[in-house]
């Protein structure tokens, strides 16, 4: 079946909005919005490009919305940023040397237990809590170096890691973890985003609705995280890590 142009859009329009909506609260909208591009027709470099282009300004407006609603920890995000962006240029290095289908592989075993982790009741965090000296010196790097690197290996879900980290290793609440994570999701988006766009790798005409629709999903989001707190982070965590699990499992494990 044959759609034009404009129900095209539409359809990826809707699709960029859950992406949003998604990503705002847990990460991983981009499972969503990029095989559509691809199911589309769009060729790979440019569907990436594209939706770079749509998630980078929602991810803004989502992290906008974070900042004046004062959920992000900066000490984290000053801390954390330049190992993440040294890991991910390092893990980009890797992933010449490497397997890609190996490490998709991998992630598949892998996903299942921080979905455990994520299951398990966990002591309600004071989301008023001030990372320590070791959390800022030590354990902050450490993980941004690790999943910074897991971003330029591989990539799907690090949105979602990045808040597991926080919450579990930190002691941050859900919802101030999602909220940190923008920090690091979006230099990481404006770093790519600077690179498609050089190479010319954004088409503008479909890349506008879906950032407009984008950024629709990313506020109605995180207004919804901060109003509802912590088990509406935890549902959507599980649902980005699910979808990625499938997505993989798909692309990987089905041949």
């Amino acid at each position: 079946m044959n759609f034009d142009h404009t129900t095209i859009t539409i359809i990826l329009s809707a699709v960029s909005f859950l992406a949003g909506f998604i990503d705002s609260i847990a990460g991983g909208g981009g499972l969503l919005l990029l095989p559509s591009l691809m199911v589309a027709g769009i060729p790979p470099q440019v569907a990436l490009g594209t939706n770079k282009f749509a998630s980078s300004i929602g991810t803004g407006t989502a992290l906008i919305n974070f900042i004046l609603k004062k959920k992000v920890v900066w000490k984290i995000a000053a801390s954390g940023i330049a190992f993440s962006l040294i890991g991910s240029f390092v893990g980009t290095k890797t992933i010449l040397i490497f397997s890609n289908e190996t490490a998709g592989k991998i992630i598949i075993f892998l996903l299942p237990l921080a979905m455990l982790i994520t299951l398990i009741p966990q002591k309600e965090r004071a989301t008023g809590k001030k990372p320590s000296v070791f959390d800022l010196t030590v354990k902050i790097p450490a993980i941004c170096l690790l999943i910074g690197f897991y971003d330029g290996f591989f990539g799907p879900g690090t949105g979602s890691f990045l808040i597991i980290a926080f919450h579990i290793f930190i002691g941050l609440g859900l919802v101030q973890s999602s909220a940190t994570a923008k920090v690091f999701n979006l230099a990481s988006n404006l770093g790519a985003l600077a690179i498609f766009v050089s190479g010319g790798k954004v088409i503008y005409m479909i890349g506008i609705p879906l950032a407009i629709a984008n950024i629709l999903g990313n506020y109605l989001g995180s207004s919804l995280a901060i109003k509802k707190g912590a088990n509406t982070v935890k549902f959507f965590l599980l649902l980005s890590l699910t979808i990625l699990m499938v997505s993989l499992i798909w692309k990987y494990a089905v041949k």
